[in-house]
């Protein structure tokens, strides 16, 4: 990306320390970038070599979250030592995605672009580092789940999706044709597993939008299987998780994830301080499935 010279010293002035511009090399370890007037973070393992591709997956967080904080909370740095990927961690305009219309936060309101953003990102981390275009994952809590579905629809960059706790919002006529896998609690409130408003459903209306009433995730799985042209899902259970898979062409996937009892969360994450779970009425984590070693395990398969 060419700057004139002025202004990319005044960048270069402007950057905290810590951070790099988003032209330089992603170095080994966790750094943080400046995109522009955005951030991001990024892990690079200090075992990858240094010019085999390797893949790329990007983790978005939820609503009020940030890169670092999901960072701390997944647990991907320790999957990528050990699967050998590089790990980005974007931060959404005011702890927020525009993942489609009314949803969510200030990033809807302002009509950011978030498409291009991300996309700029997966460039940007391609210019520090060799990444396989074939193999750019990713994966989103809640708002970033419903960002990575927002992604497949509007996006060919991203070769697999994997959305936790989140829902398709907006019309998304023809998808990628990419793996998906989807992981979801059946007592979530937030995003219902059985449709509807979600509990901080304002309609997608005021300051802070957020318009949460979709079908149930059973049938949004479906409908995305059938635009697909998925053959008939298989379905195991392994005490309160069901795992059901369909196989599309071109040897791909459509995976749904379901756990009982789990609430609104990332299950086998980092549980948040119980003084802040309690006083933002957070659930927490389940135990049951560590989604992240579970998607990570997914991202690596062929296809």
């Amino acid at each position: 990306m060419s700057r004139l010279l002025p202004v990319a010293l005044a960048l270069l002035l402007l950057l905290p320390a810590g951070c790099t511009r988003d032209d330089d090399p992603i170095e080994p370890g966790s750094t943080e970038h400046t995109l522009g007037e955005r951030t991001f973070r990024t892990y690079r393992p200090a075992s990858l070599p240094d010019r085999r591709a390797v893949p790329l997956v990007v983790v978005l967080h939820g609503g009020a979250g940030s890169g670092a904080q999901a960072e701390r909370a997944y647990g991907w740095n320790a999957a990528a030592d050990r699967d050998g990927f590089v790990v980005a961690y974007p931060d959404g305009t005011g702890r927020s995605w525009n993942a489609g219309p009314g949803c969510c936060g200030p990033a809807t309101r302002d009509g950011v672009d978030d498409v291009r953003f991300l996309e700029d990102v997966v460039a940007a981390v391609a210019r520090g580092a060799p990444i396989d275009p074939t193999r750019v994952r990713v994966t989103g809590m809640s708002n970033g789940a419903m960002m990575a579905y927002r992604l497949a629809c509007d996006s060919t960059v991203f070769t697999a999706i994997a959305p936790v706790a989140g829902m398709i919002i907006g019309d998304c006529p023809h998808p990628a044709p990419v793996p998906v896998l989807h992981i979801h609690g059946t007592d979530d409130a937030s995003v219902p597993w059985a449709g509807g408003p979600g509990k901080r459903s304002n309609g997608g209306t005021g300051r802070v939008p957020i318009g949460i009433d979709g079908p149930p995730i059973p049938d949004m799985i479906a409908d995305w299987r059938s635009a697909a042209s998925c053959a008939a899902p298989t379905e195991t259970v392994d005490g309160p998780v069901t795992t059901s898979i369909a196989t599309c062409p071109g040897g791909r996937t459509v995976e749904l994830i379901s756990i009982t009892g789990a609430g609104h969360q990332w299950p086998g994450a980092t549980p948040a301080d119980p003084v802040v779970t309690e006083r933002l009425g957070l659930d927490p984590p389940s135990t049951a499935l560590d989604a992240t070693a579970v998607i990570a395990k997914f991202f690596t398969a062929p296809g």
